[in-house]
């Protein structure tokens, strides 16, 4: 027993860096293929944790309880759609391999595996040039990019909308590759790119020259002019090095987007540039222009090439001046605790997707939006967030009364019960504060 969980916590660890073999991740059937994005949430937390550990060490700057926070709830929100519906990219290879499979290769062989690792690494490769150079689909890639920091917590802020782009990238491989391969690969293949979100990693010498590395990623990260549109391999590095588009670490990376997002909300982060995008194209004249605005580059405009000139982008130099609205210590940790419950009540709903009722998962995903909406309202320092973290502590305290079993006595129900109560409380009291300064200052 003992060396069963030994092994099993190595290969958490190793599945991180894509040290697997094809013997341990084949399978006949995508049912079979385990959850290893879901499996691997602890080991993400115990390496986040020995950054941490290591930066202190460094003495270097440490992670930002606000910016953190903007990350790991961009993540959450990129992974509501699975509590309703199938991943589309697995929906829509499957329907392909269903139709225009031309050749069936062994699921069970290493080299169909090795094909999927390259073959799905090629893919993510011109899903993510795309996602650079046009612009609707930059739209929704943009989310990944908004942190002026670069940390492992970086690795978790991930887009809501850019699956519903990525799909179309992948299925010239379902003529020949099984979908619990392609499934296989694509865990993997995310896996991998969580480690390489670092400072702590300088150069990996000879594997520099093949792999995507911490390096070659805070290049891709960065809004330095000679960072952009450089880097997009995911685990390789060696297409960006066939089509042009690599770029060795030179200058320090100022990380973040061209022109840096001004906020902790999640949602805005995720459709702000949609929302710029839609607003360009009705002011824009002439349908040419009004389509380019959505295909050309995110830096296009009239009289200007597909992607932009380089020239119009800012010189930026190490330091700058981040985006830091702060809370005090206290109101940090009460953000972080009810947003742990948040992403545990998450995967409770993630481990039940079969038993509660689509209704009902419907609701707790605009809850779970409401209340990371509240918490970035809460670190922007509007002045409605008292107000609306009260009623977001009421409506669980009304749902749980209705909903769960709150007998007399010590268990986690109730613990959560009697914080989202006091929370409650603590908000209402602070909302009443406000009004009253509000109303003050009206009647002056």
């Amino acid at each position: 027993m003992t060396s069963l969980l030994k092994n099993r916590v190595l290969f958490g660890f190793r599945q991180l860096f894509y040290v697997v073999t094809p013997n341990e991740t084949s399978f006949s059937m995508i049912e079979s293929v385990p959850k290893y994005v879901d499996e691997a949430i602890p080991y993400f937390f115990v390496l986040a944790m020995t950054e941490l550990v290591v930066l202190v060490i460094q003495k270097r700057e440490l992670p930002r309880f606000n910016d953190s926070f903007s990350s790991v709830a961009h993540g959450l929100l990129s992974l509501l759609h699975g509590l309703l519906f199938r991943s589309v990219e697995l929906a829509t290879f499957m329907w392909a391999y269903s139709k225009f499979n031309i050749i069936q290769l062994p699921w069970d062989s290493p080299w169909t595996w090795l094909l999927g690792m390259i073959g799905v690494d090629f893919g993510y490769y011109w899903v993510h040039r795309a996602g650079h150079e046009v612009n609707i689909m930059w739209s929704g890639h943009q989310a990944h990019h908004s942190s002026e920091d670069y940390n492992l917590s970086t690795a978790l802020r991930q887009s809501m909308i850019q699956k519903y782009f990525a799909w179309m990238f992948y299925l010239p491989l379902a003529l020949v590759l099984p979908p619990s391969v392609f499934l296989v690969h694509q865990h993997f293949n995310l896996l991998y790119q969580f480690w390489i979100h670092t400072e702590i990693v300088r150069n990996l010498g000879p594997l520099e020259w093949i792999l995507n590395t911490p390096s070659h990623h805070r290049v891709h990260h960065g809004r330095n002019p000679y960072c952009i549109d450089k880097n997009y391999g995911g685990t390789l590095i060696i297409f960006d090095r066939i089509f042009g588009t690599f770029q060795a670490e030179e200058k320090q990376v100022v990380y973040g987007l061209v022109h840096p997002l001004q906020s902790w909300e999640p949602l805005y982060g995720q459709f702000h540039h949609l929302i710029y995008i839609l607003k360009t194209a009705w002011k824009i004249e002439g349908w040419n222009n009004k389509i380019s605005v959505f295909i050309k580059g995110p830096g296009w405009a009239t009289g200007k090439p597909r992607l932009g000139l380089l020239e119009d982008l800012p010189e930026v130099n190490h330091p700058v001046e981040k985006y830091d609205k702060q809370l005090p210590l206290w109101a940090n940790l009460y953000v972080w605790t009810h947003f742990a419950v948040l992403v545990f009540g998450y995967q409770e709903l993630a481990k039940n997707t079969q038993v509660f009722p689509g209704l009902f998962m419907a609701a707790c995903i605009l809850y779970i939006i409401y209340s990371l909406t509240t918490f970035g309202a809460l670190y922007d320092h509007w002045r409605s967030a008292p107000l609306m973290e009260a009623v977001r502590c009421c409506l669980y305290l009304i749902t749980a009364a209705k909903t769960f079993d709150l007998t007399i006595g010590i268990s986690v129900g109730n613990a959560v019960f009697i914080m989202y109560f006091l929370s409650a409380l603590l908000w209402l009291s602070q909302s009443a504060t406000t009004i009253q300064i509000l109303l003050k200052s009206k009647s002056a």
